[in-house]
């Protein structure tokens, strides 16, 4: 059996899988998702999730189902379609090898945490599963839009379809309100 090795560097985590990817090679891909992802994965715009520090993992899945069609966004189908596989698998670590770092506001604890999202996606909203996505500091108005299409069918997903379905639109803001608040930081790797 084979086990996973994994390297700290300054603090930050790289498993195998990261280092077995072209790290310079995600960054130059990364040139192409800048505008609205930043280079360090901190959104630009505020319909765009921030992606610094997501799980390499969670990132290839995306990128595959923007590529196949199983996911639709009119920009995000264009880029990933032009996209090889192993450009996805370079970008996604260049992303994934990111730090994050997540703090609460003030007067809040996670036991404040909405419960119906913090199983998965963390209180502080920096997930606890590799495919599920960190909510840490994204803005309310994409987290809101994004269970809304869940609730809606118009994204479908075996756990979120189900969560979402059973909101109100008034506790769908309440949860994007909550995760908007956490301040989010991402530190690039080391270039």
């Amino acid at each position: 059996m084979r086990l996973p090795f994994i390297l700290v560097l300054g603090g930050v985590i790289f498993s195998e899988n990261v280092l077995a990817d072209d790290l310079a090679a995600g960054r130059q891909v990364a040139n192409m998702c800048r505008t609205c992802h930043g280079i360090d994965g901190y959104a630009a715009i505020p319909i765009a999730p921030h992606i610094g520090g997501e799980a390499q993992e969670y990132l290839e899945a995306q990128l595959w189902a923007f590529k196949t069609g199983a996911r639709e966004n009119e920009m995000m189908t264009v880029v990933a379609s032009s996209l090889s596989e192993e450009q996805i698998k370079n970008v996604s670590a260049w992303y994934a090898a990111h730090e994050v770092v997540a703090t609460l506001p003030a007067g809040v604890t996670a036991e404040d945490a909405p419960l119906a999202c913090s199983g998965c996606h963390g209180a502080d909203g920096v997930s606890v599963f590799p495919d599920a996505p960190n909510l840490a500091g994204e803005t309310n108005i994409y987290i809101d839009t994004q269970l809304k299409a869940y609730k809606r069918g118009l994204r479908e997903h075996e756990i979120m379809t189900y969560v979402a379905e059973e909101l109100s639109d008034a506790k769908i803001r309440e949860i994007a309100n909550w995760f908007a608040s956490i301040k989010l930081e991402i530190t690039p790797i080391a270039r």
